[in-house]
């Protein structure tokens, strides 16, 4: 199906850059990365077809910058979560998973271009993405540490690899469901409290009934 250019741009003045992108997650969404285009992205705006290019100086620039929103977004529900020594760490816990889940699972096409080898496997990724993506991570990272400061870790065990270990098993759920081994969404909440009551055990703080 053709997109036919908005009468009016989309966009305030001055707020360009911004409109490209929540354009560009809606095509992104819709149609997939393959579909996605600078000159699209103009049509769909209401730009010229230069336009894009003062903001992305490829599509491949476009596809880091949309992977560099997700872990912005990722960031927030790391901020919001109630990961903290004095909260309920299995309902703490449990939201985040279930946040996180629903992210991916409601932004497959994103997802996959945060975790995916298109950007990463060839070591390419911008220094905004490579930025963002690491500090989400030592976010993470960080408050899983206050958590596991005053829990007894199997000897040997690091927090920071604790973090590693469990993100992974975040990861790994999400690409059973977005790759449709597990289409069943009841399963995959049955498995995600799970992981959850493991990593409470893990971190030795029991659940509050």
């Amino acid at each position: 199906m053709t997109d036919k250019p908005p009468a009016t741009p989309r966009y305030h003045h001055g707020d360009l850059h911004s409109a490209l992108l929540r354009e560009a997650a809606l095509l992104l969404r819709d149609d997939g990365v393959e579909a996605l285009s600078l000159r699209r992205l103009a049509e769909r705006t209401g730009v010229s077809r230069m336009a894009p290019y003062h903001h992305f100086k490829d599509k491949h620039a476009l596809l880091c910058a949309l992977a560099s929103e997700g872990f912005r977004s990722l960031d927030s529900m790391i901020t919001d979560a109630q990961l903290a020594p004095d909260a309920d760490l299995g309902e703490g816990l449990r939201d985040f998973v279930r946040a996180y889940l629903r992210f991916a699972m409601e932004n497959p096409e994103q997802y996959e271009l945060m975790f995916g080898r298109a950007i990463w496997k060839n070591a390419e990724p911008t220094a905004e993405l490579r930025d963002i993506a690491y500090h989400a991570f030592r976010h993470y990272a960080e408050r899983i540490g206050a958590l596991v400061s005053e829990a007894r870790l199997p000897q040997g065990s690091r927090p920071l690899r604790l973090a590693q270990a469990s993100w992974a098993t975040l990861h790994g759920l999400c690409k059973l469901m977005l790759d449709g081994i597990y289409v069943d969404r009841g399963d995959m909440e049955e498995v995600s409290e799970e992981a959850v009551r493991l990593m409470v055990a893990v971190l030795g703080k029991p659940e509050k009934k």
